[in-house]
């Protein structure tokens, strides 16, 4: 039986555009999975995975991906090293991390060097599946536990100096009430529903944010609203 949270993602999925996704893991059996899971999914087409991040411009120029799940642990350049090779060359390619590191070095230095979002190998499918349709449209999804670690990193002295002025970027005050709840860590969906909005709107709301803060991530986003003190 399909369970009703299962349904809907599948209807989500049928309306947007379908997005190519490719894995890089060494790990035979987290290919096969991962292939399984997304392979026929509507909305998703599975472009290919591989072992290792040799020829990586090659393997990209290929298989053409709009979102790449990447590991850390793998052959050839680290998946954090590889990182910063796509987002130089392939900027417009989304990139999540999927890895059983959780130590907040690893995870700070994924998001400097590019990477969209951060999620843990256990994972359940249905949020893997959302966090990809997230990450796709614009958002950063995390595992709970990394987001708390990633609120941290961004709160402490050794990353960010206090600044007395507060600064005004024009945000409207349903755009604050937004960025309030992403510096709390929240995800789209749980933004739409703590603002009873849908999920078009918290995209809309993020993406003006954006615009006025002048930053491309939700990352440079939750950083500039605490060091410039935007919301309380």
């Amino acid at each position: 039986m399909v369970v009703p949270a299962f349904n809907k993602t599948i209807d989500i999925c049928r309306e947007m555009q379908a997005i190519r996704l490719i894995l890089f893991d060494d790990n035979a059996r987290i290919r096969d999975s991962i292939s399984m899971l997304f392979s026929g999914l509507p909305g998703i087409e599975f472009a290919g995975s591989y072992e290792d991040c040799f020829n990586l411009e090659q393997k990209i120029l290929t298989s053409r991906p709009d979102v790449i799940l990447m590991d850390i642990d793998i052959p050839g350049i680290d998946g954090i090293q590889a990182v910063t090779e796509i987002h130089s060359l392939f900027p417009e390619i989304k990139i999540l991390m999927q890895t059983v590191f959780d130590d907040s070095d690893k995870i700070f230095r994924s998001l400097c060097a590019g990477a969209h979002g951060y999620l843990l190998k256990n994972t359940p499918p249905l949020k893997m599946i959302e966090a990809v349709q997230e990450v796709y449209h614009g958002g950063a999804p995390m595992t709970p536990v990394i987001a708390n670690k990633v609120l941290k990193l961004l709160t402490s002295r050794e990353a960010f100096e206090t600044e007395e002025e507060v600064h005004d970027y024009q945000l409207s005050l349903r755009e604050k009430e937004v960025l309030k709840l992403l510096v709390q860590g929240k995800s789209y969906k749980m933004i739409a529903a703590d603002l009873f909005i849908t999920y078009d709107t918290v995209r809309a709301h993020i993406k003006k944010i954006y615009e006025k803060l002048h930053v491309g991530s939700m990352t440079e986003a939750v950083s500039k609203a605490i060091k410039h003190r935007i919301v309380e």
